[in-house]
């Protein structure tokens, strides 16, 4: 039997063994390409999704989202939309009703694609609307891989530049793990939630959790 927390420890986070995805990364940097990432991604049962934007360190200052990344549980493309734009193609995958497309705050990322085109938005799962209903408060990718899972998310390249001329290894990777990771979170939760098979330990406020074994 899996133990949960309602509220997860952030200090605890550190302790934990880091997680990375471990399948294959596709840089996506043409139409052409997209056409056949899209090609592929729609023949897929689950995506998982996410987007990441240059950061900006002056006040007013903001920058359109950069990558989308788009996974499936073993291969991860990642589309340079301030390369590319949002293609005719990646518009067809941001449309599909088929394939299930699962990430974290997708009305964030929604809204962010939405300054780049006009589309709508077709068979999106946000966690965060499931989460809740075997009892877990969280909402950060990070805390909630860490409860469900007992491994640690690093957000050490959250910060980068998105705009880069060429994406570094640490990049892709962080890019990757994040839309993956909601996959895996994705199918934990629709098993705990059948089976049962879990333990829920309710989380005071400033209460400290001592065990996550």
């Amino acid at each position: 039997m899996k133990t949960i927390y309602s509220k997860f420890d952030k200090a605890l986070i550190g302790t934990l063994p880091r997680v990375l995805f471990q399948g294959r990364i596709v840089v996506v940097l043409s139409a052409e390409e997209a056409k056949r990432a899209v090609d592929f991604l729609l023949t897929q049962t689950i995506l998982g999704v996410d987007t990441e934007t240059r950061p900006s360190f002056r006040r007013g200052n903001f920058h359109n989202v950069a990558l989308l990344q788009v996974s499936t549980r073993n291969v991860c493309f990642l589309f340079r939309l301030n390369i590319i734009g949002i293609t005719s193609d990646i518009m067809r995958l941001l449309e599909d009703e088929t394939v299930p497309k699962v990430g974290l705050s997708l009305h964030d990322d929604i809204l962010m694609l939405h300054k780049l085109a006009d589309f709508k938005p077709g068979n999106f799962i946000d966690l965060q609307d499931h989460v809740g209903e075997i009892g877990i408060e969280d909402k950060s990718l990070q805390k909630l891989y860490a409860n469900v899972f007992g491994q640690k998310i690093s957000k050490g390249q959250r910060l980068t530049n998105w705009e880069a001329d060429v994406l570094n290894d640490g990049q892709k990777l962080y890019a990757a793990t994040d839309a993956w990771a909601c996959i895996m979170l994705y199918d934990e939760l629709e098993r705990l939630k059948e089976s049962g098979d879990y333990e829920l330990i309710k989380q005071d406020d400033g209460q400290i959790q001592k065990d996550i074994s």
